[in-house]
């Protein structure tokens, strides 16, 4: 709207200088260097405000890069910035950084992007890192302790039939032949080893295109 106003500011002004009772609400220049300060500064934010409101694909592992480019990108200060433009743009961080800021959320967007194959660890800083690691491996852990349920069925009440319907379970991604280790040689891992080894692969391996669909 705002974008619109400035546009057209001319014939805003041509029209409402026509009638004596709308002069007094042509803009003035200061009016003018408001808007501008407001569209340079909230401009650049209605893409990220429309990415991040999709409910189609995935977002929360974008709210840190995100945060972490307004900081550093978006909203930090430039040279021709106005002392307004300036003041809107802290006003704008404060609030988000503020939103963001309790341990809990701050937990679950760093668990959520390091669980992102497009950022990992990118977002995460050093001293938070260990901790992210140290819950990942716990929750893996879990995983490969809990059994999952299965309903039963009245066909395929075979062992074999029954092996087939069984959905795979996050843990048997990290089942290795009795003997052997991920490496393909040696003595069997212990399943904590096995499941470092697997972490630690994960996040050595490229990180995605930012574009791609990391359900994918």
């Amino acid at each position: 709207m705002v974008s619109r106003v400035l546009e057209q500011q001319k014939a805003i002004a041509q029209v409402l200088s026509q009638d004596r009772g709308t002069r007094l609400f042509i803009p003035t220049w200061q009016d003018t260097d408001v808007l501008e300060a407001i569209s340079k500064t909230l401009g650049p934010l209605v893409d990220f405000t429309d990415a991040l409101s999709g409910d189609k694909y995935v977002s929360v592992s974008l709210v840190k890069p995100t945060l972490h480019l307004f900081n550093n990108s978006i909203l930090a200060d430039q040279n021709d910035d106005t002392d307004l433009s300036k003041s809107i743009k802290k006003k704008i961080l404060d609030y988000l950084n503020e939103k963001y800021s309790d341990l809990p959320t701050q937990e679950l967007l760093d668990i959520a992007t390091a669980l992102g194959p497009r950022f990992k660890m990118k977002y995460s800083s050093e001293v938070s890192q260990e901790s992210v690691k140290a819950r990942l491996t716990r929750e893996m852990k879990e995983m490969t302790e809990t059994p999952v349920m299965q309903m039963p069925t009245e066909s395929d009440d075979t062992e074999e039939a029954k092996k087939k319907r069984r959905k795979k379970g996050l843990g048997s991604f990290f089942k290795v032949p009795e003997g052997t280790s991920p490496g393909g040689a040696g003595p069997a891992l212990h399943p904590d080893e096995v499941i470092a080894f697997e972490l630690q692969a994960y996040l050595q391996v490229a990180t995605l295109d930012t574009e791609e669909d990391p359900l994918e």
